[in-house]
């Protein structure tokens, strides 16, 4: 959730069967050939938040191993430098996969020291099916619409929809996208940032990557390692086991935030008056649920729906208060009016989402292996479910496309890497997308390197976000290459952001909640 090239012949793309076992990890990247460089024209794009934005196409090849076939375009943005010390162009990637980066290069480099931005070109960009890149993926507009199925598949009956559902979305895909489905993967996206690079005149760049933009980042860096300069890595990917077994333990993680969630709803009893037990809490919101299975809150918001309202609260605290207020809203009131609007403002899905939804199968899909046999998917889940059971059958069905999807699966990449400079990574102890342990795991594969805990934090995303002390960190790296050095796993140590507080105002909206990071980053991934 994050979330051998297949046969073309006459438009359509035929599927050879993946396997799901222990993912075997290419060491080596596949040749290819060098792209030739183009030329990029900026120009003005700004916004009212981000007024010196600055934007450019960039042609690419479809399949780089054939640089003077197929083209397609990248959209990329840019805030140019403005310091006599000029320190190269700084890439930045939000995640995903399928997340538009063409924002976060504004965001960066206004949130950034401003001493510090001024000496980068901070580019941004949108990789390969996403947003304003040609062409965008769209497999199946409104996949996401309520009223949907019950995740939970209780019954023979709920389990063939939901399973109707993925495999036409799957099918859709490979009947609308299919010849360039098999090229919509992290190492051809890796790919596109060489071009970049060499259409920026660059010798090097310098990487900022946020959760999959960090296993973007980790596979670049692995097939350039003297191309790199700096990289920073916020929220790391655990390399090791994309993306099935990822998902999986996903799973258990984030059920131990949203019962976080609900442990804090109990500390603050006197706003919400569903008590100070966090299990009879944890029993109320299920209850909730299946309430909302048999009739949907103002026709919208079913069990699905609910589960994707609240799923968001599991990537930022933040918006734990506008959530319990509509969970409080329900179960004292029966009021469904705030539960619909938070699922307006957390859990809907727009035209960009089912985009960036598009991107997102399309790559974990190609990336690496998946079951081809609904039985594995079927036990592994109901296993999971037991221990989690708040995302774990919702997030199965979400990446339920791969289980039938039309191209074969690439092998994950070993981004083991001991040439590179020292890079500097951040990890929350809590974080429930990107699990604690990859980040341990991409700081011993990465030679050299130095990783900045949050102590106690379970957000995800968690640099210029308000944090001052993981944010020095941060600037210093970036203004001349400082990293920190310690014993242990961890390199240096920052403590967590104090838990949001209650909403002032039950009339507050949640319209103006939330960060500006947590909403670029989006959720899944």
């Amino acid at each position: 959730m994050l979330c051998g090239a297949a046969v073309i012949a006459a438009g359509t793309v035929t599927a050879v069967p993946a396997e799901a076992s222990a993912p075997h990890l290419a060491s080596t990247p596949p040749p290819t050939s060098t792209p030739r460089a183009a030329q990029l024209s900026w120009e003005k794009c700004g916004t009212a938040d981000y007024p010196t934005l600055q934007c450019a196409s960039l042609p690419v090849p479809l399949d780089h191993a054939r640089p003077d076939g197929k083209r397609i375009t990248l959209a990329l943005s840019r805030v140019p430098h403005t310091a006599e010390k000029y320190q190269g162009p700084l890439l930045v990637n939000p995640g995903g996969p399928g997340g538009s980066g063409l924002t976060l290069a504004g965001f960066v480099a206004s949130s950034l020291p401003a001493e510090v931005a001024a000496q980068y070109d901070v580019i941004g960009f949108d990789p390969r099916g996403v947003g304003k890149s040609k062409p965008a993926l769209n497999c199946r507009p409104g996949h996401f619409d309520p009223v949907r199925p019950d995740s939970l598949p209780a019954t023979p009956a709920v389990e063939k929809a939901n399973l109707a559902r993925a495999k036409s979305f799957a099918e859709a895909c490979g009947e609308k996208h299919a010849d360039v489905l098999p090229y919509i993967d992290t190492v051809s996206a890796a790919r596109d940032m060489e071009v970049i690079r060499r259409a920026l005149g660059a010798e090097s760049i310098n990487y900022f990557g946020y959760s999959y933009g960090t296993y973007l980042g980790a596979v670049y860096a692995k097939f350039h390692p003297d191309r790199v300069r700096r990289l920073v890595l916020d929220s790391v990917v655990g390399p090791t086991d994309v993306w099935y077994d990822a998902n999986l333990h996903q799973d258990l993680a984030f059920n131990d935030r949203h019962r976080a969630f609900l442990a804090w709803i109990a500390e603050h009893d006197a706003t919400y008056g569903l008590g100070t037990d966090p299990e009879r809490i944890e029993a109320a919101w299920y209850a909730m649920r299946t309430a909302l299975a048999k009739k949907p809150a103002g026709g919208k918001v079913g069990a699905s729906e609910l589960e994707d309202t609240f799923i968001p609260g599991g990537y930022y605290n933040g918006y734990w208060p506008y959530l319990a207020e509509s969970f409080a809203a329900y179960a004292n009131d029966g009021n469904t009016d705030p539960l619909v609007e938070a699922y307006e403002n957390f859990g809907a899905v727009g035209a960009s989402g089912d985009n960036g939804y598009s991107v997102y199968t399309a790559v974990e899909c190609r990336d690496a292996g998946w079951p081809r046999d609904w039985d594995d998917w079927r036990d592994d889940n109901w296993d999971v479910y037991e221990k989690a059971p708040f995302m774990a059958w919702n997030n199965a069905w979400y990446n339920a496309p791969c289980a039938f999807w039309p191209t074969d699966s690439r092998q994950p990449v070993d981004v083991t890497n001991h040439e590179l400079p020292p890079a500097l990574l951040f990890q929350a102890t809590g974080d429930a997308a990107t699990p604690y342990e990859g980040g341990v795991t991409v700081h011993r594969l990465l030679r050299g390197s130095s990783m900045v805990v949050e102590e106690g934090g379970g957000n995800h995303g968690i640099t210029l976000s308000g944090n001052t002390c993981l944010d020095k960190h941060l600037a210093a790296y970036l203004a001349d290459g400082t990293v920190p050095h310690g014993d242990g796993e961890a390199d240096a140590v920052c403590p967590a952001l104090p838990a949001p507080k209650p909403l002032e105002s039950k009339a507050a909206s949640t319209s103006s909640r939330g960060s500006t990071l947590h909403g670029l980053l989006g959720f899944r991934g």
